[in-house]
C-alpha cells in the first residue's frame, strides 16, 4: 500500500507556490470541534447511561429472584431510576430526531446542487441553514461554485481573446505569403520583414501565455541570484532608450539606493520592460518617463535620518529598526500620459483586459503582477485622468 507523505510544517514542498505562506493557515471557522466529534461524545454519554441502566436492571432482576442479596429495597430504588432514565431517553431521542431533520434537508439540497454542478451548472447555490457545521458546509459549497463560475467565465473569455489575438497575425502572414505565391506581391525584403514581424508577435504571445500558465498554476520557478538592482534598472532602461528617442519621449533613471538582492534578474527585467513599454505606449511626444529606485519601510526612515548627519548619533539618538517593521526596495515607473479612467483602474492587472485605447494584448501587467508576488513583493497603480500614471512595486530585503 502506498503511504501518504509525512506532513512537515517546517519544510515547504517544492511544488508549493512561492507567494503563499507555509504552513497554510486554516480559517477560524474550520478550527472548531467537528460536528461528528460532538455527536460522538453525546452518544458516548447516552450509551454509558444505557449500560449503567442495563446492569442496574440486571441487578434488580437478580435480587428479585434471590441470586444476589442487596441491602436496599429494590422497589424504592427502581422507580426514581427508571423515571430518570425514561426522561433522559425521551430527551435524547427528541434531540436526535431534531438534529437528523435539521441535517437531512440541507444535505438533500447539497446533494441535488452537487449533481447540477457535475452537469456543468456552476450558477447553482444552496441556502445556508441547519446546524452550524451544515451552514459552514453550505457556505463552503457556495464559495466553491462561485469560484468555479468565475473560472469558467474567465476561461471562455480567455479562449475568445486568444483566438482573436492569434487570428490577426496569422491572417497577415497568410495574406502576404499567398500574395507572393500568386504573383500579386514581389518577393522583396520588405514583405518578408513584415511576415517576420508577425512571427515575432506570435512568439511573444506564446511566451507570455506560457509564463501566465506557470504563474497561475504555482509552477513558476525563480532562479534567484545576488543581483545589483541599480545596474539591472540601468540596463533595462538603456535597452529601451532607442525606442524612447524614436517616440520623442525622455526617459530618466533615478537611483536613490543601490541594493543587492536575491532575485531572478531575468524575470525582473521582464517586469521592467513591460512597465516601461506601457509607459512609452501612452506617453505623448515630448513626454517624460521616470524610473526611480528607492528604499521603503523602516530602511527608508533610517537612511533619511542618517542622511541628516551623524549629530543624531552623538546626541544619543536611537536609530535602531522599529519592531515589526520590514525593510524593502521600491521601484516605480511614472509617466506623463493621459492617465487611466476610474472604470479601468481596478482591472489593469486582469489578464486580457484592455481599455478602449489600448494597443497591447492585455497580458503584460498580469505577468508583472505574478512575478512580483512570486518574489514576495506587491505591485500597485496610481493614476488620474490627465495627470499620468505611476506603477510601483516593492521587493523585500
Amino acid at each position: 500500500m502506498k503511504q501518504r507523505p509525512h506532513f512537515d510544517p517546517h519544510h515547504r514542498p517544492p511544488w508549493w507556490p512561492d507567494n503563499e505562506p507555509w504552513p497554510p493557515q486554516r480559517p477560524w471557522h474550520m478550527r472548531r470541534s467537528p460536528f461528528f466529534r460532538r455527536m460522538g461524545c453525546f452518544f458516548f454519554v447516552f450509551a454509558s447511561l444505557g449500560i449503567v441502566g442495563f446492569f442496574s436492571i440486571l441487578t434488580l432482576i437478580a435480587d428479585a429472584f434471590g441470586f444476589i442479596q442487596t441491602p436496599f429495597n429494590h422497589n424504592v430504588r427502581i422507580f426514581p431510576f427508571s423515571a430518570a432514565f425514561l426522561f433522559l431517553s425521551v430527551i435524547a431521542i427528541g434531540l436526535v430526531v431534531r438534529n437528523v431533520r435539521r441535517m437531512s434537508a440541507p444535505l438533500d439540497d447539497l446533494l441535488e446542487a452537487s449533481n447540477r454542478v457535475a452537469e456543468g451548472d456552476y450558477a447553482v447555490r444552496v441556502e445556508e441553514k441547519g446546524l452550524p457545521e451544515i451552514r459552514s458546509l453550505g457556505r463552503a459549497f457556495n464559495s466553491m461554485t462561485t469560484r468555479l463560475e468565475v473560472n469558467d467565465r474567465q476561461r471562455r473569455a480567455m479562449l475568445a481573446d486568444l483566438t482573436h489575438e492569434l487570428r490577426t497575425p496569422l491572417t497577415v502572414m497568410r495574406g502576404n505569403l499567398e500574395g507572393m505565391l500568386d504573383g500579386l506581391y514581389p518577393f522583396e525584403a520588405a514583405r518578408l520583414k513584415s511576415v517576420l514581424e508577425e512571427t515575432d508577435i506570435l512568439s511573444r504571445l506564446v511566451d507570455d501565455l506560457r509564463t501566465l500558465a506557470l504563474a497561475e498554476s504555482g509552477a513558476l520557478r525563480l532562479r534567484r541570484e545576488s543581483t545589483d538592482l541599480a545596474n539591472l534598472v540601468r540596463e533595462s532602461v538603456s535597452a529601451l532608450e532607442s525606442l524612447a528617442d524614436a517616440s520623442g519621449v525622455k526617459i530618466e533613471a533615478v537611483m536613490d539606493v543601490s541594493p543587492v538582492l536575491e532575485v531572478d534578474p531575468q524575470r525582473l527585467r521582464e517586469v521592467l520592460s513591460n512597465l516601461v513599454s506601457n509607459a512609452l505606449r501612452y506617453s505623448p511626444r515630448g513626454g517624460e518617463i521616470k524610473v526611480r529606485l528607492s528604499e521603503t519601510g523602516s530602511g527608508a526612515v533610517l537612511s533619511r535620518r542618517a542622511a541628516e548627519g551623524v549629530e543624531a548619533l552623538s546626541n544619543g539618538a536611537d536609530l535602531s529598526q522599529p519592531k515589526g517593521a520590514e525593510r524593502g526596495v521600491l521601484l516605480s515607473v511614472e509617466d506623463t500620459g493621459p492617465g487611466i479612467s476610474p472604470e479601468d483602474l481596478p482591472h489593469v492587472f486582469d489578464r486580457f483586459y484592455r481599455s478602449g485605447d489600448s494597443g497591447g494584448m492585455g497580458l503584460g501587467l498580469s505577468i508583472a503582477k505574478y512575478i512580483v508576488e512570486a518574489h514576495g513583493g506587491e505591485i500597485r497603480v496610481e493614476s488620474e485622468v490627465g495627470q499620468g500614471t505611476k506603477i510601483s512595486f516593492t521587493l523585500p530585503q
